[in-house]
């Protein structure tokens, strides 16, 4: 592959874009809720089957810029009901502190809310199952989250909100 030489006739790397690099600094749970208010209503049988309504928001936020250090993080909620009522309730943001560079302005945004949150959710998918289960319950498993369409959907609304403020 041939390289480009200025004038002096070395190689001429001003024009290549300095690599992306991305770290992860660390990872953790920064919130943590499982709560079985009816326990003493299931333990009389097996009952029905449960209504599982799931709710997953990611965020982002700059912890030091100039070091290119943020945070990503999934929000997620599980809230199982029977005719009994609530089984359990389960919330946990679960967060990764990552170093990025070389990433452009207009990039950094997507990458913090689709690729980090893809980075972590297999962790988090975990830590909700050994939850789940160790609460009494049927491990929780979950299916891959799409968060680049999360992404997108989210662009969308906001447009449609902004869009809707202009005419108002």
């Amino acid at each position: 592959m041939a390289e480009g030489k200025n004038g002096s006739g070395t190689a001429d790397t001003s024009r290549a874009p300095a690599p992306v690099q991305a770290q992860v600094l660390g990872q953790y749970i920064r919130d943590l809720s499982f709560e079985n208010p009816n326990i003493d209503k299931l333990l009389g049988g097996p009952g029905d089957n449960p209504n599982i309504q799931l709710e997953v928001n990611v965020d982002a936020k700059a912890v030091d810029a100039k070091q290119g250090v943020y945070e990503s993080a999934i929000n997620f909620r599980a809230q199982a009901t029977s005719k009994v009522g609530t089984i359990y309730d389960l919330e946990v943001v679960y967060a990764g502190m990552f170093r990025l560079q070389g990433i452009p302005e207009q990039a950094l945004e997507p990458f913090l809310l689709v690729n980090c949150p893809s980075i972590l959710f297999p962790f988090l998918r975990r830590i909700l199952a050994d939850i789940t289960r160790e609460g009494g319950f049927p491990p929780l498993l979950l299916d891959p989250i799409d968060f680049g369409g999360l992404y997108l959907r989210r662009q969308q609304e906001q447009a449609a909100a902004a869009g809707g403020k202009a005419k108002a």
